[in-house]
């Protein structure tokens, strides 16, 4: 099915960064954290890269200023370094949301790029404790390996401490040790693999800003208000444009319906460097840049 790129409308919802989730795939489980209830079993979904590149040029078109690319865990999608040159190309900034567990060399010259910003969740300095949540042996040794290899490369790297109180807050200190100079803490969300199975899905765990000039595209194609609460869903762009999406009926009617909160967003939903997190104690407006 081919989809022209469309320009977008006087209706259509203004979209400063948009969010592509690439894969469900992930050499974690994160069995009582994973918002995507992502693994290693899980797919790359129906998105063809084809359908990756057009969204991408669709989102040039709609004025977006960064896309981000997230999972599961971005990189094991097979076109994952071409999609990013393709965002490249278009002018836009970039931001990768990594778990750092394994990183390759080109990879590595990605994130030395000053147009590309890299992204990562921490649970733990504890080494035991952060392998229960992640649900892989030696997860937190890699990814400790390859934030200290950032910071050797001088590649800043945004590092969200998952989890709240003393554990939290002394997590958070040992990356400032080790060199890290953007750490935030954000609680665990009860959705996912967080939220018991007789939770219904609800919006009282979002920071009230979905839908204000961003958008989330899943695998499958849905167009989601928010990474975290991926049911609020207004179309798919593998039926239509991402513009038309934006400027349907439907997605207006899920943005208006989202309530405002005075609290604070976290990292996962902030893709710009210069938006709040959770530690600064603003709120969460859609960053300029």
């Amino acid at each position: 099915m081919t989809i022209a790129v469309q320009a977008p409308s006087e209706r259509a919802a203004r979209l400063r960064s948009l969010s592509l989730e690439l894969t469900t795939r992930c050499q974690f489980t994160c069995p009582g954290h994973c918002y995507a209830e992502a693994g290693p079993t899980q797919g790359h979904g129906s998105m063809t890269d084809d359908d990756w590149r057009r969204v991408i040029d669709e989102a040039a078109v709609l004025g977006t200023d960064t896309v981000q690319f997230i999972g599961g865990e971005p990189t094991l999608h097979p076109a994952f370094t071409g999609l990013v040159h393709h965002a490249l190309g278009h002018g836009l900034r970039v931001r990768v949301y990594s778990n750092l567990f394994r990183v390759r060399a080109e990879h590595w010259a990605l994130y030395a790029r000053p147009d590309v910003r890299l992204a990562t969740s921490y649970y733990s300095s504890d080494p035991a404790e952060h392998d229960r949540i992640t649900g892989r042996r030696g997860s937190q040794d890699s990814t400790r390996a390859n934030l200290i290899e950032a910071v050797r490369r001088s590649i800043p790297v945004r590092v969200a401490v998952i989890g709240s109180g003393e554990r939290a807050e002394q997590a958070r200190a040992y990356l400032l040790r080790l060199g890290v100079k953007d750490v935030t803490v954000s609680p665990v969300r009860a959705v996912g693999n967080a939220a018991a199975p007789s939770v219904v899905p609800s919006t009282s765990q979002l920071c009230g800003r979905c839908a204000d000039g961003k958008a989330v595209v899943l695998p499958d194609g849905r167009v989601a208000v928010c990474e975290i609460d991926r049911f609020l869903t207004g179309g798919s762009v593998k039926d239509g444009s991402l513009a038309a999406v934006l400027s349907s009926p439907r997605w207006r009617q899920l943005a208006a319906g989202i309530p405002r909160s005075a609290g604070p967003c976290p990292p996962d939903c902030s893709p710009n460097d210069d938006s709040c997190g959770p530690s600064s104690g603003d709120t969460c407006d859609p960053a300029d840049g």
